[in-house]
């Protein structure tokens, strides 16, 4: 799994949607299902906790690092709220993204929260794996940012709060910031594909905010 994460690493950096105009490697394993995938987040959910957001205790062999990045769109603050929060339109658009799973969409005291898998297909050695990102979504729309927490193996956890900043009344400037724990071998590797991933994102997604296309 580590030399797994390291090979995303590079093919993102990559770009490595002109994988696309190829002949695609078959899976390595069978597609799991929606089922599945909700007993996967449970069980990541109660093991790893990756709602608790702790640094990582000295000698645990976990690190953290957190960094900020920024874009601006032009577009109205709440129209860009609604579509960069909505991962559906991040599929075609992250890093290898190709489904989400949602397993629970609950509003309470106007937050409103969705637990998901994000499976995440990635050509290794000749085959396609798929890589399963846990997460938690919360929605503070009235406030204009939302959170994330997340889990993946072989342990590595995020947790994001993206802020939506009304500069004019068309023009919205987005900022992420990021948070990383991760082994302490995987830390800088974790941080550099991570955000080179969310960059990319930041990109695609302001060109379809702008364009019209979502």
């Amino acid at each position: 799994m580590r030399k797994l994460l390291r090979v995303f690493a590079v093919q993102v950096f990559a770009a490595a949607f002109v994988l696309s105009a190829v002949a695609a490697p078959a899976h390595a394993d069978p597609l799991p299902t929606d089922p599945v995938l909700a007993a996967e987040w449970q069980e990541a959910w109660d093991t790893h906790k990756f709602y608790e957001n702790v640094p990582p205790a000295p000698g645990s062999g976990m690190s953290r690092a957190s960094t900020s990045i920024s874009i601006v769109i032009n577009a109205p603050a709440h129209k860009v709220f609604d579509k960069y929060s909505d991962f559906r339109n991040h599929i075609g658009r992250a890093a290898f993204l190709t489904r989400l799973a949602y397993h629970k969409d609950v509003t309470k005291k106007g937050v409103r929260y969705l637990n998901l898998t994000a499976v995440e297909d990635v050509p290794f050695e000749g085959q396609i794996v798929s890589l399963h990102t846990h997460a938690q979504q919360r929605l503070h729309r009235s406030q204009l940012f939302y959170e994330t927490d997340s889990w993946s193996a072989p342990g590595i956890f995020t947790h994001q709060k993206i802020v939506f900043k009304k500069l004019t009344p068309t023009q919205t400037e987005v900022t992420e910031h990021l948070t990383f724990d991760a082994p302490d071998d995987l830390i800088d590797v974790s941080v550099t594909s991570g955000v080179a991933s969310h960059q990319q994102t930041q990109t695609a997604l302001k060109q379809a905010i702008e364009s019209g296309a979502i």
